[in-house]
């Protein structure tokens, strides 16, 4: 038995880069360059993750969850939404194509 997922997202959800750049840093008082080394990485991974250009692994979800007092679930929960959105979008049609079984 399954249920049937009809609600289809109009937007994009938001990037956890951007939820980074928009909400932690400015709360925090935080740089690309203070985040980085409270992070214990590179400023570059940081720039990329904040534009967007890179996902949020599991290692990052665990620095970032240990740093901001959240969860790494968190982290990876938003990762996965921008994702799967990326991946319905990219094969809709082929998606689409495919016809759901029926139980006998």
């Amino acid at each position: 038995m399954s249920i049937p997922n009809t609600g289809e997202r109009a937007t994009r959800p938001t990037h956890p880069g951007e939820m980074l750049r928009e909400d932690f840093l400015p709360d925090y008082d935080l740089t690309v360059s203070g985040l980085a080394e409270a992070l214990g990485v590179s400023r570059q991974s940081v720039n990329e993750l904040l534009r967007g250009r890179r996902a949020v692994s599991p290692a990052m979800a665990l620095r970032l969850s240990r740093l901001f007092g959240n969860t790494a679930e968190f982290w990876l929960n938003a990762q996965r939404a921008v994702d799967l959105w990326d991946a319905a979008e990219a094969i809709k049609t082929e998606v689409e194509s495919i016809k759901p079984l029926r139980v006998a």
